[in-house]
């Protein structure tokens, strides 16, 4: 089966994301720069979650530039990753609404935790599926940084019960790590692989 119908209809999923977090930011009823600082936290939080969607369309681009083949499993494994996904938005509200508040931010957590699972899953998948593809292994070649990734999470949601800013900050570190791409995939890309 072609990718080109996943890619498709990942990328409308995503699309709708962002555009469901856009619809949670409500625009002050005054009008001075004043009444901009209420809306910090849920600002913040917009950031952050806008950034998370953003890595995962990015990196979903690079897999299925390497990858061609689906199967069933991949498919499956492609809805779990956007439904936790998906979930963002409203676990954004809730810290934006609540922010620096416990459940919150531990919420949050396990839903980055749920989705960077979610991304392991499919890479893992698509791997086996293309096996002889050495552009596919090189992605795979990334996958440590999926695996410190679930653990920040893990200790993000923790500390979301003593100190939920040093979650968010967790949560904020593990987004830059990710934001800047492989330059190794990207040559692979470009020019031919050569990990």
């Amino acid at each position: 089966m072609n990718s080109g119908r996943l890619q498709a209809f990942s990328d409308g999923v995503l699309a709708i994301t962002i555009t469901i977090l856009v619809f949670n930011l409500k625009p002050p009823e005054v009008t001075n720069w004043e009444s901009l600082l209420p809306l910090a936290p849920e600002f913040i939080a917009h950031i952050l979650t806008f950034l998370y969607v953003g890595i995962y369309w990015n990196n979903h681009h690079h897999l299925w530039h390497a990858a061609s083949k689906v199967s069933g499993k991949i498919l499956w494994a492609n809805l779990h990753l956007l439904f936790w996904l998906s979930i963002l938005p409203m676990a954004s509200g809730w810290v934006g609404r609540h922010f620096l508040s416990p459940y919150p931010m531990a919420f949050y957590g396990l839903i980055l935790f749920f989705s960077s699972f979610a991304w392991y899953l499919l890479t893992h998948l698509v791997a086996r599926e293309e096996a002889d593809n050495p552009k596919v292994l090189l992605l795979l070649a990334i996958n440590g940084k999926t695996k410190l990734s679930l653990s920040a999470y893990v200790i993000g949601i923790a500390c979301a019960f003593l100190a939920p800013a040093f979650s968010l900050m967790i949560y904020f570190l593990v987004a830059l790590a990710w934001f800047m791409p492989d330059k190794r995939i990207e040559t692979s890309h470009n020019q031919g692989v050569s990990p």
